[in-house]
């Protein structure tokens, strides 16, 4: 804001604006997810506003992926763009005078100015999850009670990891989204890696993009699997629904985390932006 003229916004005196690249990292417990809602607590919210009270002028968000209620991150990616002698004035402190106005549950560990041509939402090359849930009778471990989900069943690790292995590649991922009007379910499916260690049962989900619950949904899909409620080949099976599976449990929030996201050397940015809008319409 303009410290003369409160409520107006902060004239650019010079250097056009410059686009910021923020490296984000939050506890979703207490967060109603990463868009900014009405009277509730989100990322984006508490984000834009501790952004608006450090540099005094507006702040938009723009983020790589919008988290639901519950989930945390620890590689999450967002940009903005602001002024640039405002930029000038706050590059060197940014991360610390943030760290004083946010809550806890937030953090900020890098500001750095990005290419023009960055955009975090879709010139991503890739998101990384990981989902933690362990069949320990006594639960997780205390200090990692808010990422691991205690799950009451014990769980064939190794017919997950082979219901998982036939998921890989593009599909129609309807089954297991949320459908958005006018968005793709169409996505291509990375990697989906399985692994036990001791009572710790571990799920890291890579794609181009994920829709609306579809790591949480394929995770409920293959502990159904590792239940032995369903056979391994249960979960392709659903590929060929053009529609979301009432059958497949939604696993719970709080063992999902966002560890990671890709993007491409700057002078690949802006084709790579352009083919992700096209796909996503």
């Amino acid at each position: 804001m303009n410290t003369e003229h409160p409520g107006e916004p902060v004239t650019d005196t010079g250097g056009g604006l410059v686009r910021l690249r923020l490296s984000v990292s939050y506890d979703g417990t207490a967060l109603h997810g990463w868009a900014r809602q009405p009277a509730q607590r989100t990322v984006q919210g508490d984000l834009e506003q501790a952004l608006g009270t450090v540099l005094r002028t507006p702040v938009e968000l723009t983020v790589a992926g919008r988290t639901d209620a519950g989930v945390h991150a620890t590689g999450q990616v967002s940009h903005c763009d602001v002024p640039g002698a405002v930029w000038d004035e706050h590059r060197d402190r940014l991360v610390r005078r943030l760290r004083g106005v946010l809550p806890p549950d937030i953090a900020v560990p890098a500001v750095v100015e990005a290419h023009p041509d960055f955009d975090a939402r879709f010139a991503a090359l890739g998101r990384h999850y990981v989902y933690r849930l362990t069949d320990a009778v006594w639960g997780p471990p205390p200090l990692r009670r808010a990422d691991t989900v205690a799950w009451p069943r014990t769980l064939d690790a190794g017919a997950m990891a082979a219901a998982a292995a036939l998921l890989l590649g593009e599909h129609d991922f309807a089954a297991y989204c949320r459908r958005r009007e006018g968005a793709t379910t169409i996505r291509t499916l990375l990697a989906l890696d399985v692994v036990r260690t001791g009572e710790l049962v571990t799920i890291s989900a890579s794609a181009d993009a994920f829709c609306h619950s579809m790591v949480r949904s394929l995770v409920g899909a293959l502990t159904a699997v590792g239940e032995g409620r369903r056979t391994p080949d249960w979960p392709a099976g659903l590929l060929s629904r053009d529609e979301r599976a009432s059958e497949v449990p939604v696993a719970p929030a709080g063992g999902l985390t966002l560890v990671r996201v890709d993007y491409p050397p700057d002078d690949m940015l802006a084709d790579r932006a352009l083919l992700t809008r096209a796909r996503r319409s």
